[in-house]
C-alpha cells in the first residue's frame, strides 16, 4: 500500500474508531510498525492527528483560528448554547469562558435575566452590552486565537472571583485523553477559573467529541457535567459513558440543580 493511501486509511480509522494502535494496525496491514509511526508523525505535523503513546487519536478541528471556528458545527453549537444558557439562574454568578460556543451561549441568554456574568473574553462581554446582567471582565494579555485574556495577570485576577458555575470551553473531549485545549497558557487560565467555581460544565459541541488537543485542562472527575450534542459520534459518546463521564444531552433546555440531579435528569 502506498503511503498516501495508508494515510487515508489511518484518517478513516481515526474517524470511525477514535484511536489507532500502531502495533495492531501494522500487523493488520502487513507493514512495519515504524512505517505506521512515521505516517502518524506526518499526520500529527499536518494537524490531522495527535500522537499518543502507542498510536494516535483524532486532532480537534476546534483549534482553527477564531474566524474559521465560527463556521464549524454551528447548529451543534446552538444546541449546546441553548442548554448551557438554561443553567444560568436569576441571581447567580456565572463565569463564561471564551470561544465561539461561549459566545453563542450569551446570545441565547434572556436579555432581561438578572445575574452576574464574569468573563475573560471581550467578545462575550460585548455581546452582553444590552443585557440586564452585570458583567465583570477579567483582563490580561489577549490571546487572539480564542479572543480571551490569559497569562499571569489574568490568572491572578481570577483568584479574586467566586462563582456558582463555570461554563468551560475546550477543543477536545476524549474518553482516554480527557479535556484538552491547544495552548498551555489558556489551559492554565481555564483551570484557574474552574477553581473559583462551585460547579463546572463543559461545552461539548459535536466537533470536540472524540478529538484531542495537546494540553490537558481538567480531569473528568473535576467537572460537574459535560454538555454534549446527541448528534456527536455515538462511539465517542459511548466511550465517555463507559468512563463514567457525567453527560448532559442537549436535547432541550432544562434547569439543573447540583451534580447528581443534573446527570440523572439529562442522561
Amino acid at each position: 500500500m502506498l503511503a498516501a493511501s495508508r494515510k487515508d486509511l489511518l484518517l478513516a480509522r481515526l474517524r470511525a474508531d477514535g484511536r489507532i494502535v500502531a502495533k495492531e494496525l501494522a500487523a493488520e496491514l502487513g507493514v512495519s510498525e515504524d512505517s505506521i509511526r512515521r505516517d502518524l508523525r506526518e499526520l500529527d505535523a499536518a494537524g490531522l492527528a495527535v500522537r499518543v503513546y502507542g498510536g494516535a487519536v483524532p486532532a480537534s478541528p476546534a483549534v482553527a483560528d477564531y474566524a474559521s471556528r465560527q463556521t464549524v458545527a454551528t447548529e451543534s453549537k446552538q444546541r449546546i448554547a441553548r442548554f448551557a444558557a438554561s443553567l444560568i439562574e436569576p441571581g447567580s454568578t456565572v463565569i463564561i469562558d471564551g470561544g465561539t460556543t461561549a459566545l453563542a451561549t450569551v446570545r441565547a441568554l434572556d436579555p432581561m435575566l438578572d445575574c452576574t456574568i464574569v468573563t475573560h473574553s471581550p467578545t462575550v462581554a460585548a455581546a452582553l452590552l444590552h443585557h440586564a446582567a452585570d458583567v465583570i471582565i477579567i483582563g490580561g494579555r489577549l490571546f487572539k486565537h480564542s479572543a480571551v485574556a490569559s497569562g499571569a495577570a489574568a490568572v491572578e485576577a481570577a483568584r479574586m472571583v467566586r462563582a456558582d458555575r463555570f461554563l468551560l470551553g475546550v477543543t477536545g473531549i476524549h474518553a482516554d485523553a480527557g479535556l484538552t485545549t491547544g495552548d498551555a497558557d489558556e489551559a492554565a487560565m481555564k483551570r484557574a477559573l474552574a477553581e473559583r467555581s462551585a460547579e463546572t460544565y463543559v461545552l461539548g459541541s459535536e466537533e470536540k467529541i472524540g478529538a484531542v488537543s495537546p494540553f490537558a485542562v481538567l480531569p473528568f472527575d473535576a467537572v460537574t457535567g459535560v454538555i454534549v450534542d446527541p448528534a456527536a459520534p455515538a462511539n465517542s459518546l459511548d466511550a465517555l459513558e463507559r468512563r463514567g463521564v457525567p453527560l448532559l444531552r442537549a436535547v432541550a433546555p432544562c434547569r439543573v440543580t447540583g451534580r447528581g440531579d443534573g446527570g440523572a435528569a439529562a442522561r
